[in-house]
């Protein structure tokens, strides 16, 4: 393989976005296909319930797509030739599925990233990126936490964020293998699975049910706009130190109660659709990161939280094709 050098101006790259399919991974193949027009983009995904092509069917001629699993040595490397750069957005990631069955997450979250990552060692691939989340850290009631602090994560899914994170820097640092590592906070925006508090929110307000809040809704999160965390990601892929974390965030906090609070606001809905029910178990009360590392990098977030909320609010009225059938699908298995 004709390795290209990373931080090169102009130079093309052969790019395989793993999990490209969800949420911030589809996010992220839009954000590469406008900004490198010459990049050749290869998508790998299993396509799992919030995999879903119809998240990247209007850009699919102009990808490579391979339905695979990263668990599944036989996908990964045949994803993997000619490839310069992985980009690991695949993983299971909702909490609350983890507490009931964490087998998949284990399973996903750590073997596959280590199935990655033997690959990216076999076909000498010059960078991996993991995509990693703030949960790793646990909670914060103070301050916020800097990519050097101790990991405590709370849930099966953190955990296994955590094992795989750990199992990249071990990569590193054994067999020097290219990884760099971010961390962000909690993302939003178009393409979000209907099971994430946002989209939930603006769901349930489009159709005025209630608004379920666990506990008493003071539960504070760091929420950044999915493209911002795509632009991060980008700058640390061609500007990042290798072996080294990135916390992203847009230094935003807010509580859940305001968040929906905010979104009957923007839908002109009644507060009183906001429905507090129980808290989950191990429910972390705050998230914060210390974005110091990558503003150094010349990144900062453009979109600030009340503006990426009414952008997103308009792509879910506007896009009832996209969400309304997943909403059955979940009301049927209820049933």
């Amino acid at each position: 393989m004709i390795h290209r050098r990373f931080g090169c101006e102009g130079v093309d790259m052969r790019l395989l976005i793993t999990g490209g399919a969800g949420f911030i991974g589809s996010n992220f193949v839009r954000y590469v296909l406008k900004n490198y027009p010459d990049y050749e983009v290869v998508v790998l995904d299993k396509l799992t319930y919030a995999g879903r092509i119809e998240n990247l069917q209007d850009i699919l001629n102009d990808i490579g797509f391979i339905k695979g699993d990263i668990c599944n040595e036989e996908n990964v490397r045949g994803a993997m030739k000619d490839v310069d750069a992985v980009i690991n957005f695949a993983a299971e990631s909702h909490v609350d599925r983890s507490i009931k069955t964490p087998k998949p997450f284990i399973r996903t979250d750590i073997f596959g990233t280590f199935q990655l990552l033997e690959a990216c060692r076999k076909y000498d691939v010059e960078r991996f990126v993991q995509i990693s989340t703030d949960e790793v850290y646990g909670s914060i009631a103070t301050g916020s936490f800097r990519e050097t602090d101790p990991l405590d994560p709370s849930s099966p899914y953190s955990a296994s964020k955590a094992g795989a994170d750990l199992l990249c820097i071990a990569y590193f640092k054994t067999y020097g293998l290219p990884v760099l590592i971010t961390r962000s906070s909690n993302n939003y925006g178009p393409y979000q699975y209907p099971e994430k508090l946002i989209p939930v929110l603006i769901i349930n307000a489009l159709n005025n049910e209630s608004l379920p809040i666990y506990g008493d809704g003071t539960n504070i999160r760091d929420w950044i706009y999915v493209e911002d965390n795509c632009r991060a990601i980008d700058l640390v892929l061609h500007k990042g130190k290798v072996g080294e974390i990135y916390n992203i965030a847009a230094n935003d906090e807010w509580k859940n109660i305001d968040v929906a609070r905010l979104i009957l606001n923007v839908l002109n809905k009644p507060k009183d659709l906001i429905q507090f029910v129980e808290d989950r178990p191990g429910h972390d009360y705050r998230y914060s990161l210390d974005t110091t590392k990558i503003r150094q990098l010349g990144w900062k977030p453009e979109v600030k939280f009340e503006d990426g909320i009414r952008r997103t609010v308009e792509w879910y009225v506007t896009n009832k094709w996209w969400w309304e059938p997943i909403v059955e699908t979940i009301e049927t298995a209820k049933d």
